[in-house]
């Protein structure tokens, strides 16, 4: 009886030790996020239709018992970050300061009474604080001129300058991060006296990097973050005004993190008679995890996902690193851009710059091989298709063209970056000014077997090449549908790219299939201008086997001559 009391007793103390074991576990999980593990995380985007009436005051109180209700919904229970899309919340009139994330301030609690932050940024710290959630907003902030004098731009007559900013709280309610938008997309803010790359850690170990919309199209900061910093996570407000053929939102969005091999949380505003729309969550070269693009109406609606974590490398994080590229930025009212609405009612932009393409309308073969070529860029095509048995018309005018470019990617008053594209896009008939509209594809009675686009880019100091498509529901192809490589020539600067549709796969509603290669400033791109500056900017001159043959030869005439002057010495 008594081993048998001893035995329990032992077997009661083990039990004992393991749940303490297990608790210690649990409290140390719990520091670092309930839901986040060594794998994965948890993340909310969010599609938000904001309030858009006459009384900004009124439309501020709907955002935010919007907002609000979201990060209380029991769909963002478990969640570590909640990211909620651009200027989606508070307007000009109702900017708010935003402390600086190295003065550690939580508003929550340094100002419960909102007499220096405005109210809605009190809440939302509170908020953060109650669910033990990293929270993402993206805001009108003012600050006083007079807090950057080495900034002597003209101020206005206020004091103040308004950025577009994002602010990040952790699950203290305190601000850890602030970006303020360096490229400004037709809006009457400021942009800061020098641009800002700005990063954030959080404590289930990873470190995100942060950028607006716009940005995305430009190497500072976010693609100059993937690159510098070796940042894996990305957090993107937007309010996306998706233009076709190669500029839709979640188009974009997949193609920016397949070409950088990261995670994005992409969070849009809905507002589909805007042509803003487009939410996800996106896993590197393995696609979408979660998206959305609503072309039937807005909403508000918070989409959660578990997002793979990748392995730890040399990143660094840091709060912010400046870059001194600066330029002049001009507004732009939104009515003054080129819409065109399709039958649904959402609007959509068109690419203006496709009358410059260099492009070959179609004709009804049903095996097309083809080349383009504009400036120094050459693109060469082959499409297989056949009939769509059902559903199709065949007097339909619907039709594909296939073009190149390479130049400036031009919009009036905005900052504008150099592009050298290769695409297949959708029209609505044989003239380019059909072409870069929202039309329903299965009008082409043309179901793809085969997509092939080859291609040689030039080395540059900053580009990214991005397999670019979209159906025409507005999202794109994932990447198990397609096949994308990119393979360095030997000796020559160039990169052979090839993007295909995978073997097997058939596609019948395509509006766009591209490589889509961004150069950006187009600064130290090979082969643009002179020996000269290629060898300044750090390439080797392109070897052709010359140089060896006559550095071999002149090595034989040094031996002969050599052994000719010991022959005579002998």
């Amino acid at each position: 009886m008594a081993k048998n009391v001893t035995s329990a007793s032992r077997a009661s103390q083990l039990l004992l030790l393991l749940l303490l074991a297990v608790g210690i576990r649990l409290s140390q999980q719990a520091s670092i996020g309930e839901s986040a593990s060594e794998s994965f995380y948890m993340a909310g985007v969010v599609e938000f239709r904001h309030a858009n009436g006459n009384d900004v005051h009124a439309n501020l109180a709907d955002n935010l018992a919007g907002y609000l209700e979201l990060i209380n919904s029991p769909n963002a229970s478990a969640v570590d970050i909640i990211v909620f899309p651009e200027m989606t919340l508070n307007s000009l009139s109702t900017a708010s300061f935003v402390p600086s994330s190295d003065a550690e301030v939580t508003p929550c609690l340094d100002d419960p009474f909102a007499s220096y932050y405005e109210p809605f940024l009190v809440e939302i710290s509170c908020a953060a604080r109650n669910v033990r959630s990293y929270i993402v907003i993206n805001i009108n902030e003012k600050q006083l001129c007079s807090d950057t004098p080495e900034d002597t731009r003209p101020c206005a007559s206020n004091g103040h300058n308004i950025f577009n900013t994002n602010v990040v709280f952790d699950r203290n309610g305190t601000v850890v991060s602030r970006y303020r938008k360096v490229h400004l997309y037709g809006e009457p803010r400021n942009s800061t006296f020098v641009p800002e790359s700005v990063s954030f850690d959080t404590d289930f170990d990873v470190t995100f990097g942060h950028f607006i919309c716009f940005d995305i199209l430009f190497y500072a900061p976010a693609h100059e973050l993937r690159l510098t910093q070796g940042i894996r996570d990305f957090v993107f407000p937007t309010m996306w005004f998706s233009q076709l053929p190669f500029l839709t939102a979640v188009q974009v969005q997949l193609g920016w993190s397949y070409a950088n091999d990261v995670n994005l949380l992409a969070a849009g505003s809905s507002h589909t008679e805007y042509g803003s729309t487009g939410t996800g969550i996106f896993n590197g070269r393995k696609g979408t995890i979660t998206s959305v693009m609503k072309l039937d109406e807005g909403e508000r609606r918070i989409y959660v996902a578990q997002v793979p974590k990748y392995p730890s490398s040399a990143a660094t994080s840091h709060r912010r690193v400046s870059t001194q590229r600066q330029k002049q930025r001009r507004g732009q009212s939104l009515e003054q851009r080129v819409l065109a609405r399709s039958s649904s009612g959402f609007k959509m932009k068109r690419d203006e710059n496709l009358e410059l393409y260099e492009s070959v309308w179609l004709q009804q073969e049903r095996n097309v091989t083809q080349d383009v070529c504009h400036g120094g860029l050459c693109c060469h095509f082959e499409l297989e298709w056949s009939p769509v048995q059902a559903g199709g018309s065949p007097e339909s005018a619907f039709g594909y063209r296939v073009g190149a470019f390479d130049g400036w990617r031009n919009e009036q008053d905005v900052d504008n970056n150099y592009v050298r594209n290769c695409g297949i896009f959708a029209c609505s008939g044989p003239n380019i000014e059909d072409c870069g509209l929202l039309l329903n594809a299965t009008e082409s009675n043309r179901n793809f077997s085969r997509l092939l686009i080859e291609a040689n880019y030039p080395k540059s100091h900053e580009f990214l090449l991005t397999p670019n498509s979209v159906r025409d529901n507005l999202l794109p192809l994932e990447p198990s549908q397609f096949v994308w490589s990119v393979q360095e020539e030997e000796k020559s600067h160039l990169l052979s790219v090839r993007f295909a549709l995978a073997e097997g796969e058939s596609l019948s509603n395509l509006l766009t299939f591209a490589i889509y290669g961004n150069y950006y400033d187009d600064i130290c791109t090979y082969g643009i201008d002179s020996p000269e500056k290629d060898i300044q900017c750090g390439y080797k001159p392109a070897d052709d086997g010359a140089a060896d043959l006559r550095f071999g030869g002149n090595w034989f005439y040094m031996l002969t001559v050599v052994l000719f002057i010991v022959s005579l010495s002998n």
